[in-house]
């Protein structure tokens, strides 16, 4: 259902929380998120970009966690009393003396402790499979990162693993998807490279025609033709050549 589904996204916020804590330092902190039944969203601060071997860690953790089974303890404490067993509190948020505490540990050891209002599973085991889906900058300092889990990271999975396959066939499926693409990207900046080598042939040989075209009207030179050329720019190169050849009035149709 829509609530079980918003449940896993919050637990999951909770365990995502701790493992960019534990990746990336204890200096990270929450500075805002969002949760619904499609997906996860976590606001943290952060000076740079996270790197691809960063992602792959914090998001093996979190998996490693939910594949732990860990118990997702909901209890209400006095304020006091909560920081004492070092629960974590959102910056600048005011709460009263009572708060509720949710804690994801066991007799092997504590992976988050906060304090949170929120509705939450039972155990992390109920999130299934977790994936991260995008990380971006929010502000100066402050990195955001989304995420799925459930039937929506599974869909997710399924989808990139289709999209791989219909490339590998578009490609022949070459062994190495990677490498062909590469090599696919060699070629094409080669092929860029000899089409540009080729339109500035024609460029110069379309110039010497017309510089052969040239009249004389009232005392102006002016070469009037259509010329046949690849773009707009090619066009403003040709034009700007004739320039600085000979002062000309340009009445030019290109095709």
């Amino acid at each position: 259902t829509s609530r079980r589904a918003t449940m896993r996204n919050h637990t999951g916020t909770h365990l995502l929380h701790a493992a960019l804590r534990q990746v990336l330092g204890d200096k990270v902190h929450q500075s805002g998120s969002a949760v619904d039944p499609e997906r996860m969203r976590f606001d943290f601060n952060f000076p740079r970009a996270l790197n691809s071997d960063e992602l792959l860690q914090i998001e093996a953790l979190v998996n490693r966690n939910i594949a732990e089974e860990y118990p997702v303890n909901k209890r209400v404490k006095t304020l006091d009393q909560a920081r004492a067993d070092g629960a974590m509190a959102l910056f600048g948020e005011k709460y009263g003396t009572e708060v509720r505490t949710i804690e994801i540990a066991d007799e092997r050891g504590r992976v988050s402790y906060e304090l949170c209002g929120g509705t939450h599973v039972g155990a992390t085991g109920e999130l299934g499979l977790f994936k991260l889906t995008s990380e971006s900058a929010v502000a100066a300092g402050v990195r955001r990162v989304e995420a799925i889990c459930g039937t929506q990271a599974e869909e997710y999975v399924n989808n990139q693993l289709l999209l791989i396959s219909s490339l590998k066939e578009a490609l022949k499926n070459p062994k190495d998807v990677l490498k062909a693409v590469e090599n696919l990207q060699n070629e094409n900046a080669e092929l860029k490279k000899h089409l540009e080598s080729l339109e500035a042939r024609q460029l110069v040989g379309i110039r010497n025609e017309l510089l052969t075209k040239d009249e004389i009207i009232n005392g102006v030179t002016f070469i009037g033709d259509i010329v046949e050329v690849s773009n707009a720019d090619a066009l403003k190169k040709l034009c700007f050549d004739l320039k600085n050849r000979c002062l000309i009035s340009f009445v030019f149709q290109s095709c």
